[in-house]
């Protein structure tokens, strides 16, 4: 990539997408559109379309898109279906008409089959139903990769699809029953401190694994394989740690400083049994997470108290 091209971040607030920026600022690149209050309504397809016919991107990370965790997908899945649907659709359709030289999507492993032989390989991806819990989200992702596909056959286009492991980091969010693992047992285990609580309840029963990625790690990843892949298959973004629900909260009370008991609920859902990628390709290609588990997420809890707290007060994103 050179670094005089102009480079958008479709979803430059998000979790990856903030650390996208940050990755992009450090390599140099200097021209980066639709920064901050710049970047369009990516469920307005006008919106999109001007912006692209104004600032001709000629790269795209394609980011967006409102995501959370198994309450807010019990909670409010068609807005979550329809958010990741229209972005997806208006960012890709408007790349393709105004010529980017080549984009990159990022869907889920949320879109990978419940039972799917592990660690999750891309040749399972629409093999079998999808954990039930996210299935309006993972079938919108699902569609993004098919949509970029045909984009390929049927113009040529340069889209390449991604499916990362369990980002986590600065920039997430951080509400108690919206966001995902580790930001929402930041947060409240957080509070618990705070209260000075013995307990401290989990939902689920512990068991289930889930393979995580700092998501300045991700960032990494995704610079790295807009640069040197480009195949019409998707590739898997992980390599980070493979951890129980236990475990991870274990570490995340440890870095916190909570020193009470840590109560599993086995009455609220698990999600999926197992979910950790086989990134094998991305491996071979040379490309190494740099950041220990434990020292990502005493980084993302550093950030959550500098930007989340203000008086005591707990906020699910950024104060402002």
């Amino acid at each position: 990539m050179n670094r005089k091209a102009r480079v958008f971040v479709a979803g430059g607030e998000t979790l990856v997408g903030a650390a996208l920026l940050g990755a992009l600022h450090e390599n140099g690149f200097s021209k980066l559109v639709g920064l901050g209050p710049y970047e369009p309504d990516l469920t307005d397809a006008a919106e999109v379309d001007a912006f692209f016919a104004d600032t001709l991107p000629e790269y795209v990370f394609l980011v967006g898109g409102k995501s959370g965790g198994i309450g807010l997908n019990r909670a409010r899945p068609a807005d979550l279906m329809l958010d990741n649907l229209r972005t997806i659709t208006n960012v890709l359709d408007a790349a393709h008409r105004y010529g980017a030289t080549k984009l990159l999507y990022l869907a889920s492993s949320c879109a990978y089959p419940k039972h799917a032989p592990q660690p999750l390989r891309v040749e399972s991806l629409t093999a079998g139903p999808v954990e039930p819990t996210s299935e309006a989200y993972a079938t919108a992702k699902l569609a993004g990769w098919k949509l970029c596909t045909a984009y390929r056959r049927q113009y040529g286009c340069r889209f390449v699809t991604a499916f990362p492991a369990n980002a986590f980091g600065p920039h997430d969010d951080f509400g108690a029953d919206a966001g995902h693992v580790i930001p929402a047992l930041l947060r409240r285990a957080h509070e618990a401190k705070v209260r000075g609580d013995r307990v401290l309840t989990v939902w689920g029963t512990g068991t289930p694994k889930r393979e995580f990625i700092y998501s300045r790690d991700l960032a990494d990843a995704c610079l790295f394989v807009m640069e040197r892949y480009d195949g019409e298959d998707p590739i898997n973004l992980g390599g980070g740690a493979d951890l129980s629900i236990a475990e991870t909260a274990r570490v995340v009370a440890d870095v916190v400083g909570f020193r009470g008991q840590l109560v599993f609920d086995a009455g609220k859902p698990d999600g999926a049994p197992l979910k950790g990628l086989d990134s094998s390709e991305l491996l071979a290609l040379g490309w190494r997470p740099a950041t220990a588990f434990r020292t990502a997420v005493a980084d993302t809890y550093h950030w959550f108290l500098q930007h989340c707290v203000t008086e005591g007060t707990v906020h699910a994103r950024a104060a402002v």
